[in-house]
């Protein structure tokens, strides 16, 4: 996204009657927070699908992969876009936005406004947009400040609301340790290891919230991390099979046919 901006700057603000994404998932550099005024969009992150309505906030990290569709006909969304090095300027916890799972946490990236809570963040995107509008030579100062709001605001209203999203604790630790060792564990039984409990009784916890087996998350978290992958033209398909821990390129390609349903070339054609 920010090759379509003034590279010049850590930052930038848009107001769009459409949503400026593609339909394939991708990984973006910057972090965003989102308004979304009017409508309704299909996000998915990593492996979660969900319809988001007006209005809500969502906010997203650098290292999710991200896909976003229409799903109503008028869209109004305001985005504000900022690099984790501009945000941190003067910080002395570099870590200060890591403490916030909503950036990274796919069952915390929404958040669902009532009338008072819309009333308050259209106040501040609309003092966010006004100060990005000026010349002021504190505007990146002003700019930080905002976020800073923002940021404790959204601590604040996920403090008080309810998680709608808690499941099976077993199956949200399955997620969570495939979500960060998939490249090098694919065995149903090494997450059933780690887990402490039975490959069989693995299975059945995760079929029974999830209605795919675990065999399948695997397989779609790989695939989906392909598809991101494939999409760097940098990155030879030979190199992405390395990447992903295939023992050659043919053992990928058949993969990735299995589960896409064409082949890595064709996917890398239709979608650079």
């Amino acid at each position: 996204m920010f090759a379509n901006a003034d590279t010049n700057k850590d930052y930038f603000y848009i107001q769009a009657q459409d949503h400026p994404y593609i339909s394939e998932p991708y990984r973006a550099e910057s972090y965003a927070i989102e308004f979304l005024r009017k409508g309704s969009i299909v996000m998915q992150t990593k492996l979660k699908k969900i319809i988001i309505h007006a209005p809500a906030i969502i906010t997203l990290g650098p290292s999710v992969i991200r896909s976003f569709t229409k799903d109503s006909d008028e869209i109004l969304i305001d985005i504000i876009f900022f690099k984790p090095q501009f945000f941190l300027h003067n910080q002395a916890n570099v870590f200060f936005l890591a403490q916030y799972e909503f950036f990274e946490n796919s069952d915390m990236h929404v958040f669902n406004l009532e009338k008072k809570n819309k009333l308050k963040f259209e106040q501040i995107f609309s003092l966010l947009r006004q100060s990005l509008e000026s010349n002021s030579h504190h505007q990146p100062s002003i700019l930080r400040s905002y976020l800073y709001i923002l940021i404790y605001e959204l601590d604040s209203f996920k403090q008080i609301s309810p998680n709608e999203s808690i499941q099976n604790p077993l199956f949200e630790k399955f997620r969570e340790i495939l979500f960060k060792d998939f490249i090098k564990h694919r065995s149903v039984q090494y997450y059933a290891d780690a887990l402490n409990v039975t490959r069989k009784y693995l299975s059945e916890v995760i079929k029974n919230n999830s209605g795919k087996t675990a065999s399948n998350w695997i397989e779609d978290i790989v695939a989906l991390e392909a598809k991101v992958l494939l999409q760097n033209k940098e990155l030879t398909i030979n190199q992405i099979s390395d990447i992903l821990n295939f023992p050659n390129q043919s053992a990928f390609g058949r993969f990735f046919k299995k589960c896409e349903e064409i082949s890595p070339l064709e996917y890398r054609r239709k979608n650079i």
